[in-house]
């Protein structure tokens, strides 16, 4: 039970308060004969130490918190190796000095089982003594160094994902915990700089049997080139690693998306597409010298040229596929073309039929856009047996010309009858020659709307509605 509190002295009106002794019953001037005084303090706890560390005192208790110089606290460690500077300490001036976890400052407070002490208070007359003169070393003992990761091979590339496998000596492969892969990015004109700007990439990987596969959208494109290094690594009892050195540096490229991928994209494609609206004829807009050098040089017909970099990073059509791009929407009020176009004021016709047909195979290709709120759809109309029919066979998804979201061609009341989809800018790429003479090439009445161009635009790689979880 606590004395009662002393009373308070008056002082004058705006003067400072006179000394008093702190309030508190481990005060010797303020409770002089207090049996709380630090006179019987003393003797009590010295009693309490000399039983408590005695030889013959009682089983060892848990939890017990003293101070001992030479002990460090196992909450401290763990903090600082949380904190990425296990290894280090501070000094009384409060500076980061490097030191060994197995060397602990001298007096810091040590809160670990008793009984799970290595050293005691007091040692027991009994207890064995080290030889004078021989240091006592808590370093581990010394590892065999671990041999540098050779022949390094690369294969089963895939937009996001590849298959690497390398040489160890035998000694190793048992001793090596982790691999550490270093992977860096080959920056280039032709890179997409919308994504993947946060490389190298340091990965972790727990050792398994070679060869292992890395995997990962978030920092891997398709085809984009990189150069990749390894090491291996033993973690050691006292949690650092023991690695090699890095191996050789060996480039790659990533592929294309496949068919697979093309899948998720036209799924998502088809979320948004909307009703069906019907047309009757392909148009494709140019500048006036466009089609005036198809006339005097290439013998009045469009010949397919290369598609560029437009779209989803990975489209398999990007920079391979040969054709003529054309548009199909119409408005919704009139049912015609719209009078307004990005790409000039001169606009070729053809009907429907010369283009779409049963004899045509339909392809999905890509989905995406341009940072608006809407999206483009591109699709490939190859006749059955031509070079663009075998290339999009091979990498692209067929769609049923009958029966799609996209683009359809049926037969009602024995007449060939188009539809295409409302709510998506369709962008139709057609692989083969078309000569001037099966349409009409007139002059538009509308502007030239640039900002709609859709000429090597970049995919926003933060939309949700476009994109899936590969590489953008």
């Amino acid at each position: 039970m606590c004395p009662p509190l002393l009373p308070r002295t008056p002082f004058p009106k705006g003067s400072a308060p006179p000394y008093t002794p702190r309030q508190g019953p481990f005060n010797r001037e303020a409770f002089p004969s207090s049996p709380f005084s630090p006179s019987s303090l003393d003797i009590y706890f010295s009693l309490f130490f000399f039983f408590f560390f005695s030889p013959s005192s009682l089983p060892p208790l848990e939890g017990v918190c003293y101070f001992r110089a030479g002990w460090e606290d196992p909450s401290r460690i763990s903090r600082r190796q949380r904190r990425g500077t296990a290894g280090y300490h501070r000094d009384p001036t409060g500076i980061l000095r490097p030191s060994r976890l197995d060397q602990p400052r001298r007096g810091s407070l040590s809160c670990r089982p008793f009984h799970s002490l290595t050293l005691p208070l007091h040692r027991h007359p009994t207890a064995s003594r080290q030889p004078p003169g021989t240091a006592r070393s808590s370093a581990p003992p010394a590892m065999e160094l671990l041999s540098t990761p050779k022949n390094i091979e690369i294969n089963n590339i895939t937009c996001d994902s590849f298959r690497i496998s390398w040489a160890m000596e035998k000694g190793d492969l048992e001793r090596v915990t982790h691999y550490f892969i270093d992977l860096n990015k080959k920056e280039n004109k032709n890179s997409n700089k919308f994504k993947h700007r946060d490389v190298p990439t340091k990965l972790v990987a727990k050792a398994v049997p070679l060869p292992m596969t890395v995997r990962g959208h978030w920092f891997l494109s398709p085809r984009t080139e990189y150069s990749v290094a390894v090491q291996t690594a033993v973690k050691q009892s006292d949690g650092e690693y023991l690695v090699s050195g890095w191996s050789e540096t060996v480039e790659f490229c990533t592929g294309d998306y496949a068919k697979e991928h093309l899948a998720q994209l036209q799924e998502k494609a088809e979320l948004i597409a909307g009703r069906m609206l019907r047309f009757s004829v392909f148009y494709r807009n140019q500048h006036k010298e466009y089609f005036q050098h198809v006339r005097m040089h290439c013998g009045n017909v469009m010949k397919p040229s290369l598609k560029d970099n437009s779209g989803s990073h990975g489209s398999p059509t990007s920079g391979m596929l040969h054709g003529i791009f054309f548009s199909c929407n119409t408005e919704f009020n009139t049912g015609q073309p719209p009078q307004d176009s990005p790409y000039g004021r001169y606009r070729f016709q053809i009907p429907a039929q010369r283009l779409f047909n049963p004899n045509t195979n339909l392809y999905f290709a890509d989905f995406y856009c341009m940072y608006t709120a809407y999206h483009y759809v591109v699709l490939v109309l190859a006749p059955k047996g031509s070079s663009g029919d075998l290339f999009c066979r091979e990498r692209l998804p067929q769609l049923d010309i009958s029966s799609n979201k996209f683009l359809t061609c049926c037969v009602e009341e024995g007449e060939l009858v188009y539809r295409h989809a409302q709510d998506s800018i369709l962008e139709v790429i057609y692989t083969e020659p078309v000569d001037l003479a099966l349409g009409v090439l007139g002059e538009i009445s509308g502007h030239q709307l640039m900002s709609l161009s859709t000429a090597n635009a970049k995919k926003d790689p933060s939309c949700k509605t476009c994109n899936i979880s590969v590489g953008r």
